[in-house]
């Protein structure tokens, strides 16, 4: 039985398309037909042949390599540098800040609030030329700093004091631009020449320190100029267990507005000047101490009354 298909008529064209496609209508409507359709004159290829597909798996071999380079190096960069999730190497981040454990070189400033040694290892800074502490304001000035050359220990500072943590933060040395504080009891100075002050020292105490006592001497001297001791009550030079020598290339001065000024068991005067009279009477070799008007001493043959006014000629 042969089915009859009615088919649109073919819209104007190509003789030959309208035959084509009459005839395609017909063989897919038709069940059991076997005719194999012919095979289309045009063939069209898609991809990419010949030196293009080879530039193509270059690259992607080139993209391939650089990729394993590249974590091959990361991998290398993470073991060398110690990277972890606590830290890099010997740098470690914690809550408190950064814990740097050996040695360490800094190629450029450091900006830090604090720095903290172990408590078994002491804080050892170094540097081939200098190493300098600088503290900034705000605004980024220097308001102080502290350079140790190796020559000199320089601070540049409105105000340099030294504390004490046993005595409850008391100040032991300080330093401004007018004066010098030095808070602590004593003072010890053990260099050959002693101490050098070229304008006043106010201090309640001078005391000669040293390990032999006997040959201990204390030196107060004034080479080009006059030494002057004041004090508010009393000034008291005192040796016990040698002598007090005073040496002056001119006078030396003793002056009390109220009260004496030697007091001893004996006070020698072995160069005093003795008065005359044109006599030259001896009374077993005692003589009597006299001053004249001026302060200058002298000696007079001693006698059952005073002879100070027949030898008084040396006051004129």
């Amino acid at each position: 039985m042969t089915s009859l298909t009615l088919v649109q008529p073919p819209r104007r064209g190509h003789p030959w398309e309208d035959q084509q496609m009459v005839r395609e209508e017909y063989i897919s409507a038709t069940p059991g037909t076997d005719i194999q359709r012919p095979e289309s004159p045009y063939v069209y290829n898609v991809g990419i042949y010949g030196w293009r597909k080879r530039c193509l798996y270059l690259f992607i071999l080139l993209l391939i390599i650089i990729l394993v380079v590249n974590l091959a190096l990361t991998i290398w960069i993470l073991k060398i540098m110690w990277f972890s999730t606590a830290g890099m190497g010997y740098l470690q981040v914690n809550a408190d800040g950064l814990r740097l454990e050996g040695e360490s070189e800094f190629l450029y400033p450091l900006y830090v609030k604090e720095i903290h040694s172990r408590k078994d290892s002491p804080l050892l800074l170094q540097s081939s030329h200098n190493v300098t502490l600088n503290a900034r304001n705000s605004d980024g000035n220097v308001t102080g700093r502290l350079s140790v050359d190796p020559d000199m220990v320089q601070i540049h500072s409105q105000q340099f004091q030294i504390n004490s943590m046993n005595l409850n933060e008391k100040p032991l040395f300080t330093v401004h631009e007018s004066d010098t504080v030095i808070g602590t009891e004593k003072l010890r100075v053990t260099g050959p020449e002693g101490a050098l002050c070229e304008h006043s020292v106010e201090t309640p105490l001078v005391q000669g320190v040293g390990d032999d006592v006997k040959n201990l001497t204390l030196k107060l001297e004034s080479p080009t100029r006059s030494l002057t001791m004041n004090a508010p009550r009393e000034v008291h030079i005192k040796a016990e267990n040698g002598d007090v020598i005073g040496l002056s290339h001119l006078d030396i001065t003793f002056h009390s507005t109220n009260g004496m000024i030697f007091d001893a068991q004996n006070l020698l005067l072995p160069d005093l000047l003795q008065g005359t009279n044109g006599e030259s009477e001896r009374s077993d070799g005692l003589y009597e101490i006299c001053a004249c008007p001026d302060g200058r001493l002298y000696l007079s043959v001693a006698d059952t009354v005073s002879t100070c006014l027949q030898y008084s000629h040396n006051c004129q």
